[in-house]
Parts: C-alpha cells; sequence; structure tokens
C-alpha cells in the first residue's frame, strides 16, 4: 500500500525514490556555478591558493599538512589557465554546484518529492558554508563534494546494497588523498550502523571490499606519512591548540553549528536529523543521526573545527525537506516565512562569503571580522611590491633569497616575484624545501623580530612594512620587511630553528 506521508512517500514503510526533479535541480546548482565564477577575480588569491601551486610544484606522495591532491590540481590549473584566477577556481564552482546537486539528490533517494528536493538543493545553495569554501581552490572545497558524495552513495547502498560500495570506497580513497577527514565519516557511519543498524548490511562482502579500495587509494599517502613521521598528527596538535586562523575554541563548536547553513534554516537540518534518529520510515539511514553525534564529540575532543561537520548537512537538510515544505504549505504565511528565510539567507551568505563589496570598502565593514578568509585574498600584489622594493636595496650582483614567517607569504614571492623565487620558509611543507644555499648571507626576512634576526646576521635594517592599500587588517598589515645581512650562522643551524606546522 502508498500512502503519502507529506511530501515523502512511503511503501511498507519504507520510502519510494520520486521522480527527480533534473530541471530544477540543475537551474538551482547552474546559478551557484555561475554565481562562483561572475565573482571568481573580484579580489585575488587566497593565502592557502599561493601555497598550492608552489607545493603541487614540488610533486610528492604528501606533504606535512596535507595529501597531495588539491596542490598537484592548484599547479595544473595555474599551468593550463596561466595564472587565471578565475581558472584556477573554476572546478571550485563546478565543485559547489555538484554538492548542490546532490543534496537534492539525497532527498530523492529518502522519498522526497520534487518540491522537497528542491527545497533541499535550496537551503545548501544559500548556506554560508558553501560560498566560503567554494569561491576559492581549497582542500575543504574538495572534502565538501567528498562528504556529500559518500552519503548520496552510502543512503544508496544502506537501501540497496551491492556494488554500489565500490563506489563509496572509491570516492572515499580519492578523498583520502585530499584530506584525513573522510575517514572520519566512515568510521562515524560504521558506528552508527553497528548501534542502530541496519546491520544486515555489515553481513555482506561488499562494505568491506569498499572499505579495502578505499585504503588502496590512500594507502601512497600513508606511506609517505610513515616514512616522514606522521606530520599531520603534529598538524592536528597544532590546530587544536589555536594555530590556525579558522581555529576556534572547543565551546565555540556547537554554536558554530547554527550558522553554517543559516540561522534562518536550522529547523530545516535540525527536523532532518530528528527524522533521521526517530522516523521509522527512514530507520534504513538511522546511521547517520548517531554518525553526528559521534562526529560532534570526536572534533570537539579533538580540537577540530567546526567546520569539519559541514559534509554532513546535505544529508540532514535532504531528510528535513519534505516535512518543512509539508509545514509550509499548510498555510499562506507559512510559504512567506520560508521563502524569506531562503531568500534573507541568501542575501547574506552571499554579502558576508563572497567578494562582492568593492575592496576599497571592505575595511569599512565587519566582513572580516566574520569572515576571516577574505581578507586573506587582499593585499598580495602590494606585499610583493613592497619586497621588490626591499631587494633593490640591495647591490644587485649580491646572491639575496627571501626568508619569510608563513607560506602565504612565501606562495606570493613565488607567484608575483618569479626573479626573487623560490621564497623560502620554515612554515609546513616550505620547511622540506629546505635553506637557502650556502653561498646565500643576505636576506629579505618577512614578518621576523630584529632580535631573531640579529641573532643570526651581523646587519639588520627596516626596508618598509607591508601596506595593503586599503586599510584593511589582516594577518601581513603592518607586518616588517627586514633587509638582514652578514650571515653569521650555518643555515644547517638556522634552518632546524624555523620549522613550524600550523
Amino acid at each position: 500500500m502508498i500512502e503519502s506521508a507529506g511530501e515523502t512517500v512511503v511503501d511498507s514503510g519504507r520510502p519510494v525514490r520520486q521522480p527527480a526533479a533534473w530541471p530544477w535541480l540543475g537551474a538551482v546548482a547552474g546559478t551557484v556555478t555561475v554565481l562562483l565564477i561572475a565573482v571568481a577575480d573580484r579580489y585575488g588569491y587566497h593565502r592557502d591558493e599561493l601555497y598550492f601551486i608552489r607545493a603541487g610544484s614540488e610533486p610528492a606522495f604528501g606533504y606535512a599538512d596535507q595529501p597531495p591532491l588539491t596542490p598537484l590540481l592548484a599547479h595544473a590549473l595555474q599551468t593550463l589557465f596561466d595564472g587565471s584566477l578565475v581558472g584556477l577556481r573554476l572546478p571550485s564552482a563546478v565543485m559547489a554546484g555538484v554538492v548542490v546537486l546532490l543534496t537534492g539528490l539525497i532527498a530523492r533517494e529518502l522519498g522526497a518529492g520534487r518540491g522537497a528536493q528542491v527545497l533541499a538543493a535550496g537551503c545548501m545553495a544559500v548556506s554560508a558554508v558553501l560560498p566560503v569554501v567554494s569561491h576559492m581552490l581549497s582542500t575543504t572545497t574538495v572534502d565538501l563534494l567528498v562528504w556529500t558524495a559518500i552519503s548520496w552513495l552510502v543512503v544508496r547502498a544502506l537501501r540497496n546494497g551491492g556494488p554500489l560500495w565500490l563506489a563509496v570506497g572509491a570516492v572515499a580513497g580519492v578523498g583520502l588523498q585530499n584530506k584525513m577527514l573522510p575517514a572520519f565519516l566512515l568510521a562515524a557511519l560504521l558506528v552508527g550502523v553497528v548501534v542502530v543498524g541496519p546491520r544486515r548490511a555489515l553481513r555482506s562482502a561488499w562494505p568491506w571490499i569498499g572499505g579495502l579500495l578505499a585504503l588502496l587509494l590512500w594507502m601512497p599517502n600513508l606511506v609517505w606519512q610513515a616514512a616522514n613521521g606522521f606530520p599531520q598528527l603534529e598538524l592536528s596538535a597544532a590546530i587544536a591548540a589555536g594555530s590556525s586562523g579558522t581555529s576556534e575554541p572547543w565551546y565555540v563548536f556547537l554554536p558554530f553549528q547554527l550558522i553554517l547553513v543559516s540561522p534562518l534554516l536550522v529547523p530545516v537540518w535540525a527536523m532532518g536529523w530528528w527524522r533521521l534518529a526517530r522516523d521509522p520510515a527512514l530507520r534504513t539511514w538511522r546511521a547517520f543521526a548517531v554518525a553526528y553525534v559521534v562526529l560532534v564529540v570526536v572534533f570537539i575532543a579533538t580540537g577540530g573545527k567546526p567546520y569539519y561537520l559541514a559534509g554532513l548537512y546535505p544529508v540532514l537538510l535532504a531528510a528535513g525537506a519534505a516535512p518543512v515544505l509539508t509545514w509550509a504549505r499548510s498555510r499562506k504565511w507559512r510559504s512567506v516565512v520560508l521563502g524569506a528565510a531562503l531568500v534573507l539567507s541568501a542575501a547574506t551568505s552571499s554579502v558576508l562569503m563572497l567578494p562582492l563589496v568593492p575592496v576599497e570598502r571592505l575595511a569599512e565593514t565587519p566582513i572580516v571580522d566574520i569572515n576571516y578568509d577574505a581578507g586573506e585574498t587582499v593585499g598580495w600584489p602590494q606585499f610583493a611590491a613592497t619586497v621588490a622594493a626591499a631587494r633593490s636595496t640591495v647591490p644587485a650582483a649580491e646572491h639575496v633569497a627571501v626568508l619569510t614567517r608563513n607560506y602565504g607569504e612565501a606562495g606570493a614571492v613565488d607567484r608575483y616575484l618569479p626573479e626573487l623565487a623560490p621564497a623560502y620558509s620554515g612554515h609546513n611543507a616550505y620547511w622540506d624545501w629546505g635553506p637557502p644555499s650556502d653561498d646565500v648571507t643576505t636576506v629579505i626576512a618577512v614578518a621576523f623580530t630584529q632580535e631573531q634576526l640579529r641573532s643570526w646576521f651581523s646587519r639588520v635594517e627596516l626596508a618598509g612594512r607591508i601596506d595593503n592599500g586599503v586599510g584593511l587588517e589582516n594577518d601581513e598589515q603592518g607586518t616588517p620587511v627586514w633587509v638582514a645581512s652578514g650571515r653569521l650562522v650555518p643555515w644547517d643551524q638556522i634552518w632546524p630553528q624555523l620549522r613550524s606546522l600550523g
């Protein structure tokens, strides 16, 4: 017997997969992609992008702070599109559109009709987290897509079983070459299946073969990590201690979840979690509700960043869309409230998370206080000009290297000042690429203290300070640039003191 439960159609206690709303889902996803492409070059490179481009030019099975996928992709895109910022960010825009599309398709798998599929996709499209991680190329851009794709495939595999688990393993394996976080998702889902079922899925060989496939695809990076003393574990400890610009205290983790999608749309994903946890019609996928709780506990306990959970919101929105749409359709004013929530969420996330405000007005707004990454896309050409000016004070015949405190600064030199490349830094993978050659006795030093430099060089002079030209207080504004000459200590003694992870 088939009965309608709002927008969800149930047959014998299980949701029936409804026809997909392809035109509408495609329209929502396409709009997101087009918008992201349109604003891709309004500010500039993010410090991470500058770092990825250089890291990808030093191909390896891993780096001190990450697996190799995103750096290799960044370097390939930089080469293919000849330094175009739009070209570099084009895949990110496409990935964001795919995340939106998959959110609607997850709703379909959970029995939602066309209207609820579009609502789920729309909620993801107007979320805060999607534009903030997708308007640039980052490991989180790829990770959000990987988690969403895994969720979609696991939802289908828990229903149908069989070789679909191989697709889960393949996506997870590729994702693990980008970040280690998909391993946490798979582990949490395994706990969920063991605790609340369906345990029959684990009696099949397919999930285990899929897990083995993921492990095999991950293996090159695991071997690299083992051979290099697992630096990512040290990095994780540094992040937990607050070394990252996006690190937050543990007590902020839960409140932060209220803004990842939108404060106005919390009822949609909260209803989704409740349905996954309690609705008999969705008992096949109850493991997702357990996984969410498990990951909250794990990430708080280990000092994880609040956005680490972002990849689970597509499935929560997908589960909550149908009852919310039914609620909205029951009264005209409710439809108005839901529509207003979507419009206001879209407007807020666009203004705060996308480079829409003219860069010269950015310092007058609270945007950078809310969205840290926005400030890190401003001022790199001016940074490079200041470094170049410092170099011009040293005789042209003298062999000079640029030494920086962080990978963004070094990446900016490598990108904008090829005549001074490669830059040197002790930060993350830059440290692994080694110090300047022994014949370098003079450096342009960025962001060091005068006292520290005087322990290594006999003469240290201030050559300038970084000014992004728009009065924006970001990480580089006001940073000192020194000319340090007369090296007193061999590089093999200086270099170990410069290593930093974070």
